[in-house]
């Protein structure tokens, strides 16, 4: 019997070929004590076993959440919650247990058999299931304590000072090692793995008196023994994660803004006329009311934290249009006056209008690491697109950015003249951070009487800046590209929790500090050659120079389930999740900001969500933030509001940014590019063929 991996998959299926699958393997391993391999065969039947007993006790809870987990839907035609999640993770482990297993058991007396090597593949993903077994636990006890389709604990401050506490002290390296990415489509886990060693690598010279290209340089040639000693790897992305330095994230992730890399992108993206930065000075604005435009209404400059401000911005825009190259343009543009170009026939203004805010955890990135897909838009669309560069967290907490945003709205409405349209239908767009910035400018818009967009596109919008506990949310314990150690200190920062009362340095950029002289820049290359090299020639020496004693011993030997003294949560007799040597820090969000619906707007009354313009939210059935997006279209469409909710399979957050990694990303930017044709009232594209389409659909599911 052969088993693929299908959305309709009969958990039953599955969990009784691993009960078989395991029962054959301890009959394939039980042989004589003075075997060769008598060591990997114990190791390994202690793993079948383990996965039996695992197997026995999820298989009922599985059951339960599959009996019940369509009531947390959006709708019948919209699938998605946090408990069915879970579930598919669950499963997708079980499908790698099986497929290894099924490989053990035929081949464990193969000339060829590698022993080390499936024992530790088989202990990883044994230890994956525990760690999903107490997930499961954790998710019935959120089900337990809320209303049916409820999916957030809001009010029970208990039950999220669990979840915290378990994903303290929780073992989670087993996620970021051999296993890594296995819930995710399997074009995406090499680029994941990448994005892992490269953070590890990166994080051994961090600190050091080099620039960034620098550090990037010597951390991509140091990466090897991550390459080679996945336990390692695992082990060291834990620690870094579980007590984050944000200075560190920030850095790490603003190595996109490096020149080396936005080149790469530009020249695998769309090639675009217009691609000019500008600032805006902070002068007061007069526009017009929407109830009445025969009035107006003056927009102030930003002013929190450090006074009035300009605010920064990038033009986009596929081909030249009237006002593009104005003067008036031009003299808040930093570009040099030669770049005009007289030679390019110039198209009438567009109708329409994109306004992006970019993601990043309100703390890292700007417009600049989000040009590939926002060149693919305005070219997709034919419209201008104008990304915010709005500032960030810690020196810039709530609610500067959403008043940069908010001006920037507002500044655009009223010269969208020289923006290259007429604005007669203007969509707001962004990711995670930016998603919340774009349905909370709408929100401010409607506050402050002045005209709201015609609609919002919001992917994997993070709508409630808390710790609240939700089944989605306890997926952090497993993603790598969005661990709760790093969302708490996120969302700590643009709370205001870690702010510091610095103002921008005038003229500074992201790349201020990448400045370096080329013999040095030599010197790391030569310097991180050399480690590389020799962490392959003998690859035990760059793990045995880092490793601590605790990490040279997997879970499983290591007897890590140890009950926790202080444990808030009552697992089944007989069970413990495995604990982790270095616990996270994670200090809970307190403060009354992260209340505020401009914060959060899932806790906005319907008195401010009222008259919002359709909201179309994008987001991945994977996605730590999916119970944000499903919670908040139910609540909109409550009250009457236009909104919908696409949930795309398989997917990270994040997968804006990978639209070019594989075609799984490419449909479900594909959706966010249809939400956006439906706010501008285009067509679809005469050259998308019907098969083509279907495919699409087909690949990024239901929608409401």
């Amino acid at each position: 019997m052969r088993l693929r991996r299908r959305p309709d998959m009969d958990y039953q299926v599955v969990f009784a070929a691993v009960e078989k699958t395991c029962e054959d393997n301890l009959s394939v391993l039980s042989g004589p004590s003075d075997s060769p391999l008598s060591s990997v065969a114990e190791r390994l039947m202690v793993c079948m076993r383990q996965i039996q007993e695992h197997g026995r006790a999820m298989g009922p809870v599985v059951a339960g959440f599959t009996a019940v987990f369509h009531h947390y839907d959006l709708d019948a035609q919209t699938i998605g919650n946090g408990y069915r999640s879970l579930v598919k993770i669950v499963l997708s482990c079980l499908l790698h247990i099986l497929h290894k297993a099924r490989y053990i058991a035929s081949n464990y007396h193969s000339a060829f058999f590698r022993a080390e090597h499936n024992a530790l593949e088989m202990e990883a993903y044994c230890s994956a299931l525990t760690q999903l077994r107490a997930l499961l636990h954790l998710a019935q006890c959120i089900m337990d304590n809320n209303e049916l389709g409820q999916l957030f604990s809001l009010h029970n401050h208990e039950l999220t000072a669990r979840f915290v506490q378990e994903y303290s002290s929780m073992h989670k390296a087993c996620f970021y090692g051999r296993c890594l990415g296995f819930q995710f489509s399997p074009a995406l886990r090499p680029f994941l793995q990448t994005v892992v060693i490269s953070m590890m690598s990166y994080g051994e010279t961090y600190g050091k008196q080099q620039s960034g290209l620098g550090l990037a340089a010597l951390s991509l040639l140091t990466s090897g023994k991550y390459v080679i000693d996945p336990e390692l790897r695992g082990a060291e992305f834990e620690r870094i994660t579980q007590n984050l330095d944000l200075q560190f994230w920030k850095s790490f992730w603003n190595l996109t803004e490096n020149g080396l890399f936005t080149g790469f992108n530009r020249m695998a993206s769309r090639q675009v006329q217009v691609n000019s930065t500008f600032t805006v000075p902070p002068l007061t604005l007069r526009l017009p009311l929407a109830s009445d435009p025969s009035l107006s209404v003056s927009v102030g400059p930003p002013v929190a934290h450090w006074g009035p401000g300009p605010v920064h911005m990038r033009l986009i825009s596929y081909q030249l249009r009237e006002g593009q190259d104005s003067e008036e343009l031009l003299a808040l543009s930093r570009a040099d006056p030669g770049t005009r170009m007289p030679w390019v026939q110039k198209l009438p203004r567009s109708p329409s209008l994109l306004i992006h805010f970019h993601g990043g955890g309100f703390v890292a990135q700007t417009s600049r690491s989000h040009e590939s897909y926002l060149r693919s838009w305005s070219k997709e669309l034919g419209v201008p697109v104008l990304s915010v560069d709005y500032s960030l967290a810690p020196e810039a907490p709530f609610p500067r950015a959403l008043e940069e945003c908010f001006y920037a709205y507002c500044w655009a409405l009223k010269n969208c003249h020289l923006l290259g349209s007429t604005a007669q239908r203007v969509c707001l767009a962004g990711d995670s951070a930016g998603g919340n910035l774009c349905i909370t400018v709408s929100m401010k818009a409607i506050s402050t009487g002045v005209r709201v967009p015609d609609g919002v596109m919001a992917a994997y919008p993070a709508t409630l800046v808390t710790t609240d506990a939700s089944p989605s949310r306890l997926l952090t314990l497993i993603d790598p590209l969005l661990p709760l150690g790093v969302l708490a200190k996120c969302l700590n920062a643009y709370a205001g929790m870690e702010y510091q009362t610095v103002a921008p340095a005038a003229g500074s950029g992201t790349l201020s500090a990448l400045g370096r002289d080329t013999a040095l820049l030599l010197s790391d290359l030569t310097q991180g050659a050399s480690n590389w090299i020799q962490s392959f020639l003998d690859p035990g020496r760059s793990a045995r120079s880092t490793r601590t004693p605790s990490q040279t011993v997997s879970p499983l030997a290591a007897g890590a389930t140890a009950r926790d003294p202080a444990c808030l949560v009552q697992y089944p007799e007989g069970f413990e999740p495995l604990r982790s040597e270095c616990r996270a820090i994670i200090r809970p969000l307190t403060c009354p900001v992260i209340r505020n619906p401009f914060v959060s707007p899932l806790l906005a009354p319907d008195a401010l969500l009222k008259g919002l313009p359709p909201v179309h939210i994008v987001t991945s059935g994977l996605d730590a933030l999916l119970d944000d997006s499903v919670m908040f279209t139910r609540k909109l469409r409550a009250m009457g509001q236009p909104t919908t909710l696409t949930v795309v399979p398989d997917l990270p957050h994040g997968f804006l940014s990978l639209s070019q990694v594989a075609k799984e990303t490419e449909a479900a930017t594909a959706a966010c590019v249809a939400r956006m044709r439906e706010v501008f009232q285009l067509e679809e594209p005469a050259e998308t063929q019907p098969d083509e389409a279907a495919a699409a659909e087909e690949s990024v599911g239901p929608s409401g």
